[in-house]
């Protein structure tokens, strides 16, 4: 199967810290030397980036679907060889239902995590499917999460943003099996990132999560093969016992459907 190598031009978005930024550095030292473009909301850390030889790009997702589009019609304008976008801009936030709850926090979350990511594969995926005429390979590759698969009832948002991506993914992979746009999905487990800082919780994490270089090695060598599901560790473990035997029922129903 296609693998990351034979893209030309790479779009991370959430690219200013944590995955996204290690993954971005990663993919422009391949062989095949793809741009990269960096996408992010913090300009100091994109002109970090800018003088490691990436492209980069200010880019705030918690905004509306009519700006998103601004921002996708601009990208490509720029960048028509764009054929690969990782979506990696991410939030996460701790919220108890007991207590009172920040209404617009949480909807910013969602749209973040989810709306925005939606939004930007609604608007990027005609143009690759343009390149999958011409025979050419493009990737849609969300970044999810393990407690997409299984919550963590103290992230409620999160955990509900990241399993409608996840079941988003799924069904996006599954239409557009038939082309050359792959649809790849990234599930990180618990790893090292700025993630938790809004919740005061990084201190103790520190000691059960992943370093962050040892995950993006994983991580590059699933998107080098190409791998549908790049996951390991505990993500990878609850993939495997509560969703791998959805795919087989997921293509039977399609293919129900199309009978109709």
């Amino acid at each position: 199967m296609p693998g990351i190598e034979e893209s030309k031009c790479i779009l991370v978005t959430g690219a200013t810290a944590g995955i996204g930024r290690a993954l971005a550095l990663s993919l422009a030292k391949l062989p095949s030397k793809p741009k990269v473009i960096a996408a992010g909301r913090r300009q100091n850390r994109l002109d970090e980036l800018r003088k490691e030889g990436l492209e980069t790009l200010q880019l705030d997702l918690d905004t509306d679907a009519l700006t998103l589009k601004k921002s996708v019609d601009s990208i490509l304008d720029k960048y028509p060889q764009l054929d690969a976008v990782i979506l990696n801009a991410g939030v996460q936030y701790e919220f108890d239902f007991k207590k009172e709850v920040d209404i617009n926090k949480l909807l910013s979350e969602v749209n973040i995590n989810y709306t925005a990511v939606v939004t930007m594969i609604t608007y990027l995926t005609p143009h690759f499917l343009k390149l999958s005429e011409s025979g050419r390979p493009s990737f849609i590759i969300p970044v999810t999460a393990g407690l997409g698969i299984v919550p963590a009832v103290w992230t409620p948002g999160y955990s509900a943003s990241k399993a409608a991506i996840h079941s988003f993914t799924t069904s996006l992979r599954v239409q557009l099996n038939d082309t050359n746009v792959r649809v790849l999905e990234i599930i990180p487990p618990l790893v090292e990132s700025e993630l938790h800082d809004d919740a005061g919780t990084t201190d103790k994490l520190t000691k059960l999560w992943m370093p962050l270089d040892e995950y993006i090695d994983v991580t590059m060598q699933g998107l080098r093969n190409g791998d549908t599901i790049i996951s390991t560790g505990k993500s990878f473990s609850l993939y495997e016992k509560f969703d791998k035997e959805k795919d087989g029922t997921i293509a039977l129903m399609k293919e129900a459907r199309e009978k109709w």
